[in-house]
């Protein structure tokens, strides 16, 4: 019964509402990786964020609902806008007794109430399309008061990682050798599959060491490729990723808490281990240009002023310094897909050549006029041949 009542992800709520079993979990990143089609994933993330509503709607589940404020006004985040556009119903600020319910749960949204059988759990207010751009123009309001923020944040980091900025003190030897080489570095973020798959004639020509961000290891080996070096907190990367030889770097708390570590030695694997208070992203940015990396391409990284919100205010700061930090050395991977053209090596220009002149070959020799013509061709070969011999004998 329940299964005949289900409604598709594309479809209006409206009739007997949206019927499936509850996926539930407080960390988006970790819901999707278990969420199935038709299910209805129950979260509770304030703003949320592109990388988040990608993955959601990758899922394709017949809802979202949503505990805390999709939109709370601080910036513009693009998630809801993601699933209006999926057309994925997305129920917000439905409140703390959602995250209650239990994986399977059967669930059904009629209007604004999340109801459990017969009970009413609780209740939200549907954000359809008219009224995420209603929110969404309140929030640009909120830019200024982020940038405030954002620059107080900033002070803040420089006082916590200042010899680790200016000087490099803290970054732990790596044995991978970068020095001298092109290097990427990817992570499973804004637009990373487009720029994995528009960087593969400068992937093939220059063959730069590939350093995978948590999920990002899993994307390179999604890409065809295999990892050099792998760098994160070790909470969104998969045991085969870990075990594919590349040299693993578990980012640490600046107290040298390490979550990730125990997931790797248990794999049999002795990591690097690197304490700092920035992000995964940032920790891959500062060896790469500290082991003396000649370029550094960033793939799915953060960009624009959202991109930066949307890592929450804690991770705003780390990242625009190592940037600064690691100045003229970083390249986007956009701005690489645009100014590189592939070069044609002088080998296959050669084989070109050849192929290009056996095809003339035997088109000519296919006409009794070009049998002819090679005939007379072959005729006079002989003739400077045995001239050229009688000068030599």
């Amino acid at each position: 019964m329940a299964m005949s009542l289900r409604r598709r992800a594309h479809a209006p709520t409206s009739g007997p509402g949206v019927m499936g079993p509850a996926r539930v979990d407080g960390r988006t990143k970790n819901l999707t990786k278990r969420l199935r089609p038709g299910d209805i994933a129950v979260i509770d993330h304030e703003d949320l964020d592109k990388v988040s509503a990608d993955a959601l709607v990758a899922a394709r589940p017949a809802a979202v609902v949503n505990a805390s404020a999709s939109i709370s006004g601080r910036y513009p985040n693009v998630g809801p806008q993601i699933l209006s556009e999926a057309g994925v119903p997305l129920l917000d600020a439905a409140g703390p007794a959602v995250m209650e319910l239990h994986d399977g749960d059967p669930l059904r949204l009629d209007g604004d109430g999340v109801w459990r059988g017969d009970t009413r759990i609780s209740s939200g207010h549907l954000l359809d399309a008219e009224a995420i751009q209603v929110q969404m123009h309140e929030a640009r309001a909120g830019l200024a008061v982020q940038i405030e923020a954002f620059a107080t944040n900033t002070m803040e980091f420089i006082r916590k990682e200042r010899e680790l900025l200016l000087d490099g003190i803290g970054i732990p030897p790596i044995r991978t050798r970068i020095e001298g080489r092109h290097t990427l570095v990817v992570v499973r973020g804004y637009h990373y599959r487009e720029d994995l798959q528009t960087l593969r004639p400068y992937i093939r020509e220059y063959r730069p060491l590939l350093i995978g961000v948590d999920g990002g290891a899993d994307a390179i080996l999604e890409a065809g490729y295999q990892p050099d070096l792998i760098v994160g907190d070790m909470d969104s990367v998969s045991d085969r990723a870990l075990r594919s030889g590349a040299e693993i770097v578990v980012h640490a708390y600046r107290d040298g808490r390490a979550p990730g570590l125990a997931r790797v030695e248990a794999l049999g694997i002795e990591p690097v281990v690197f304490p700092a208070a920035g992000t995964s992203e940032d920790v891959a940015l500062l060896l790469a240009d500290d082991a003396g990396a000649e370029l550094i391409v960033a793939v799915g990284t953060h960009v624009t002023l959202v991109e930066f919100l949307d890592k929450g205010r804690d991770g705003q700061a780390s990242t625009f310094l190592t940037r600064l930090r690691v100045g003229g050395k970083l390249v986007d991977a956009k701005g690489v897909s645009r100014l590189y053209q592939a070069r044609i090596p002088a080998r296959m220009l050669v084989v070109m050549l050849l192929v290009g002149m056996l095809a003339l070959f035997a088109a000519i020799s296919a006409t009794p006029a070009g049998q002819a013509w090679l005939q007379v061709i072959a005729a006079r070969w002989d003739d400077v041949w045995t001239w050229t011999v009688g000068i030599f004998t």
